[in-house]
């Protein structure tokens, strides 16, 4: 089967009022230069009657696609009936179905046994919380992260993340981490994980004892780096042995992106602390949550509060989201599938211009070698009608996020713009296409 994808409009609108009043911090839209205004399934529309295949999705907030229409309706019938929006921290109906459904459906099934804390409205928050959590209880100040890590844009998480250009921006000393060398970060030959320990078990190395060491297990912004499962199962042992507690931050990763609702199923260890956020509303509604072991539940009332730890707006669509896709194995299976598939087509078009791929599950790029030829590739395919941005250290890898709902046909599709989009930006830098 053939997907045309539709002309996108070559219109630009007029952006006076966003020169005239948003700050000069935008980024997306500098990129993609069109005013959107409708969005179904895995499609953009513009004001100027474009239309765009999403494999941005939201930066893995919207992994059910845009405005499902069973999450949809469920909001609708929530709000017509005059369902609470806002309640803080109180019982509500719509926090209990929740509580409920996310117990049954994601916990028991998976033998994890964990107390749900709702922070503020978006991941940093969760990462905030659970930093905030591992200190208390420890006792200890220094956290452990890792290079190309990214936790948020808040001073704690933002101390967390390794992107130098995100960190400038703080304005003051990011202090009481410390950045280890992630898997692989030293090629294949170093064992990050055994210089860890050893760092930890030298009371000459320096290293204060830590309070957390806090892990992605595929790192979404720094460039899609997969640590091992071995590897992940070896800094767990590491943070039990020296009295540290292990946060996995699941928060772009998580929700089905890498196969399983969490990233680390199947691997062999438990975080003591899981960070949650981006699709877990499943309709892109702001909702996080830090979920921790009952016993590391030390937080008095108020202790770690927030205005907005009360969207029912947002655990109604949840709901209705768990409800939906992760009540059986299937929708889980054909994650997996549609991951293999798009990993067959990356590694293909890797291979024919000698580059390399990196990334699980739907959560996928390629390495093209700079920034400059990445934008090139995300340039050429905006023009064709296929939003895809970049991430790692440099914006070299072209990065592929496309929603977890979407059709294998409109998937080869968009895999067939890349592709093309590809070959252009490397005959335009090269001269020939890359060998």
């Amino acid at each position: 089967m053939t997907i045309t994808l539709p002309e996108p409009t070559k219109a630009i609108p007029d952006r006076a009022i966003y020169e005239r009043r948003e700050s000069g911090v935008r980024s997306y839209a500098r990129s993609m230069p069109r005013q959107f205004n409708r969005a179904e399934h895995v499609w953009l529309h513009d004001n100027q009657g474009g239309r765009y295949l999403d494999f941005l999705s939201g930066c893995s907030t919207l992994n059910y696609g845009h405005n499902h229409p069973i999450l949809k309706q469920a909001l609708l019938d929530y709000i017509t009936s005059d369902g609470i929006a806002h309640g803080l921290d109180l019982h509500t109906d719509a926090k209990a179905d929740f509580l409920e459904t996310f117990e049954a459906l994601i916990l028991q099934p998976r033998g994890l046994d964990y107390r749900a804390m709702f922070t503020g409205p978006t991941g940093t928050n969760a990462v905030e919380a659970a930093i905030k959590l591992a200190r208390k209880v420890t006792g200890r100040e220094m956290v452990i992260a890792f290079t190309n890590g990214f936790h948020g844009m808040t001073l704690g998480a933002l101390a967390c993340t390794g992107n130098a250009a995100k960190r400038g921006g703080a304005g003051v000393p990011l202090s009481h981490v410390s950045h280890e060398p992630y898997d692989g970060y030293h090629g294949p030959g170093v064992d990050t994980a055994e210089l860890l320990e050893r760092r930890l078990s030298d009371p000459s190395s320096g290293l204060d004892a830590p309070a957390a060491i806090l892990v992605e297990t595929v790192q979404g912004e720094g460039g899609l780096n997969v640590a091992s499962p071995e590897w992940l199962r070896r800094i767990a042992e590491i943070a039990k042995r020296h009295g540290a507690l292990l946060i996995v931050d699941d928060i772009q990763a998580g929700c089905g992106r890498t196969g399983g609702f969490f990233s680390f199923e199947d691997m062999g260890f438990t975080p003591d602390i899981v960070t949650l956020a981006k699709s877990l509303s499943g309709m892109g509604l702001p909702f996080a949550l830090t979920l921790f072991r009952p016993e590391l539940d030390q937080w008095s009332p108020g202790e770690h509060n927030g205005t907005f730890r009360g969207n029912n707006h947002a655990f109604v669509t949840a709901t209705a989201a768990l409800r939906h896709f992760w009540s059986d194995g299937h929708f889980q299976e054909d994650v997996r599938r549609r991951g293999a598939m798009l990993e067959r087509r990356l590694d293909a078009m890797a291979a024919e211009h000698g580059l390399s791929t990196r990334g699980r599950g739907m959560m996928r790029g390629i390495h093209v070698g700079s920034g400059e030829v990445a934008e090139a590739i995300t340039r050429a395919c905006f023009a064709q009608g296929l939003i895809i941005e970049t991430s790692g250290a440099h914006d070299e890898i072209v990065k592929v996020l496309a929603p977890l709902v979407i059709d294998d046909a409109i998937l080869s599709a968009g895999l067939d713009i890349l592709e093309e989009s590809l070959r252009e930006a490397l005959t335009v830098t090269y001269g020939v296409a890359a060998e």
